[in-house]
């Protein structure tokens, strides 16, 4: 609870600064922008760590192939740091370049998950 807090008043300190910033300098409300959402990303780094030993834990366990959870893991952060850099662009005003690493990542992601496709279709025609 305490980090959702932090995260919130980490936030709103950056889009008053922003606001503030933006009469001035307008320019500069993009760094106050980047600069928040890396202290917030370091933030939760800690929480991030927990479910990524929770995941390898269950996985262990599971005798899930950890070749398929290392996928999921970095098509998730593809995903977060995605996100990450088009919520910057479409904040900057860049939309178009905001929709073309859009594209990107998703062409990444489908790519990067064909081994885990392939393997669950082998498992399907298995059981018919």
């Amino acid at each position: 609870m305490d980090s959702i807090i932090k995260i919130v008043g980490i936030a709103l300190i950056a889009l008053i600064s922003i606001i503030i910033i933006k009469q001035y300098r307008p320019e500069f409300a993009i760094y106050i922008s980047i600069v928040a959402g890396v202290v917030i990303l370091y933030m939760i780094m800690d929480e991030l760590q927990a479910v990524i030993s929770l995941l390898r834990s269950i996985s262990d366990k599971s005798g899930i192939n950890t070749k398929f959870l290392s996928l999921l893991l970095k098509i998730t952060g593809i995903a977060f740091l995605t996100e990450f850099a088009i919520s910057i662009c479409k904040d900057s005003g860049e939309g178009a370049v905001a929709s073309k690493i859009e594209m990107g990542s998703k062409v990444i992601i489908v790519s990067m998950s064909i081994p885990i496709i392939s393997s669950l279709l082998e498992v399907i025609l298995k059981l018919i």
